[in-house]
């Protein structure tokens, strides 16, 4: 039988999957069914939301905190066993440490109710995380014997911290990052299927040089990318010093024990890197990084919302319909933009939490404050709102129907965008004052296709230049865009990056 304290990350993945399955058709027991507590939740993430944001459930509910809490005691436990200055606990055998690991892969709704009655009367919520432990295994004689050194040396915010950071992780790592990869496929599918679609650009509203559908799709798609890359770079850290950071407890009961070196391997056995210098709690400043990189993310997603939102306005885009589906309760007419108003809404919500939290966790006054506790307790909220936005952006976009004809009327009513390259050309053979002479002809006139014709003709210029020019129109002024759309992949890492080591 494999050793507990030495499950693979494989096999703890492959259990907060079985867990996120085993949850999502009961969440409280309070309700008669899931319909009832859906209509009566008080955050929409577990009402009309729930559906949507189940698979956070595991990893940010009390019932995920508590279970967190339960692994983090147990693995403790298993490390002191190891110890061997420790007599009073010797090795575990494998009938103990078979013991303790069904109590955590095999940790139920059920156990965390119990967990709860416990802190009705302590009113202590990792407390109540002990005495659950020391009642579940007086069954167990080996471990019977060793009761007193659960939550050894801890103080609560060893626990804690430790849960959270690994629930964190995971939670980024098997339901977050994921979603945002894919996302980032989508639209850089999105600028490659429409790399030679030519359309208007509007620089401050206005018309302006053209580009191609694909090359703007392509820009964001890059630049989520780029700030994927970010996540990588944030380590996630966890303390397991004390009350104070000095393992002060610890040096009184085993004085000869190198305790910093067994925090720190039992700390890092957890997946995450370890902070030797910490007060009561570790300073949160990781967890500042990381919502400071989603909280970008999701500000281009909101400015990639916005333009497609506008692209939709001006008829750009089509959107596919759905039987049944009503866009307006009075105007039958209506197809309206609601994936994207409704992913921009969410990323407001989600960016004004993780805000919060950035700003607020890193602060603590002096050894420690209770004030992250209830904070931290924030995290699934503002990274529901994130994971809510992901999948509706998902959801408008492959609603989408390009409407090629009226981004060619868009063009073949702005020949006036050709402008630019007249007097750019001018500028090459020497032409006096061409920026002023095209302003002169275009400004506040209405420029087509014959008017801007025959200024060309009348240039001083090469006649080849002067040919080249009469054979562009506003939907071959495009430059590169074409091919840099095409490229888009080649702009993008997605495997590198979106990852927390």
């Amino acid at each position: 039988m494999e050793r507990f304290d030495k499950v693979s990350l494989e096999n703890w993945t492959r259990l907060i999957r079985m867990l996120i399955f085993s949850i999502r058709q009961s969440y409280s027991e309070e309700f008669h069914d899931s319909g009832e507590f859906s209509i009566m939740g008080l955050s929409p993430l577990d009402g009309r939301y729930a559906q949507k944001t189940k698979n956070l459930r595991p990893f940010f509910s009390e019932y995920g905190l508590i279970r967190y809490r339960v692994m983090i005691e147990i693995k403790w436990l298993l490390k002191l066993s190891e110890i061997p200055e420790i007599k009073e606990v010797s090795e575990l055998g494998e009938d103990a440490r078979s013991f303790l690991k069904v109590i955590v892969d095999n940790f139920s709704i059920e156990d965390a109710l119990e967990v709860k009655k416990i802190e009705e009367k302590t009113n202590h919520d990792v407390k109540a995380i002990e005495y659950f432990l020391k009642q579940k295994c007086r069954s167990c004689s080996e471990l019977a014997e060793v009761l007193e050194f659960f939550h050894f040396g801890c103080t609560s915010e060893d626990i804690n911290n430790l849960a959270y950071a690994v629930s964190l992780k995971e939670a980024l790592n098997n339901v977050i990052l994921p979603v945002m990869i894919e996302l980032c496929k989508t639209i850089s599918n999105l600028a490659k299927e429409n790399a030679n679609i030519p359309m208007l650009s509007r620089t401050h509203g206005q018309p302006a040089s053209p580009t191609t559908l694909g090359k703007e799709m392509a820009n964001f798609a890059v630049r989520l990318g780029n700030q994927g890359k970010i996540f990588s770079g944030v380590r996630i850290l966890g303390k397991f010093a004390g009350a104070v950071g000095n393992y002060n407890a610890h040096k009184v009961a085993y004085p000869n024990i190198n305790w910093p070196r067994i925090a720190e391997e039992f700390v890092t056995s957890l997946g995450i890197g370890f902070n030797p210098y910490v007060t009561q709690i570790e300073p949160h400043d990781y967890i500042a990084n990381l919502f400071n990189a989603v909280i970008q993310f999701n500000n281009i997603l909101i400015d990639f919302d916005r333009d497609i939102w506008s692209y939709i306005s001006l008829g750009y885009f089509k959107q596919i319909t759905k039987p049944g589906e009503v866009g307006s309760s009075t105007m039958p007419h209506k197809v309206n933009p609601i994936d994207f108003e409704n992913s921009e809404g969410n990323l407001c919500l989600a960016n004004a939490v993780l805000s919060a939290l950035a700003m607020k966790l890193p602060i603590s006054r002096m050894q420690r404050d209770l004030t992250d506790s209830t904070v931290l307790r924030n995290m699934g909220v503002g990274l529901g709102h994130s994971l809510l936005a992901y999948s509706s952006t998902s959801r408008g976009i492959g609603k989408l129907q390009v409407n090629k004809s009226r981004l060619n009327e868009d063009l073949e009513l702005t020949w006036e965008v050709l402008a630019e390259p007249i007097q750019t050309v001018m500028r090459r053979y020497g032409v006096p004052e061409p920026y002023e002479k095209l302003k002169d002809f275009t400004r506040g006139r209405a420029i087509t296709k014959d008017s801007i014709r025959d200024f060309i003709k009348n240039l001083e210029l090469p006649d080849k230049a002067k040919s080249e020019l009469l054979e562009l129109t506003p939907h071959l002024y495009v430059g590169e865009a074409e091919k840099l759309a095409k490229d888009v992949d080649h702009a993008i890492d997605l495997i590198s990056g979106f990852r927390l080591q």
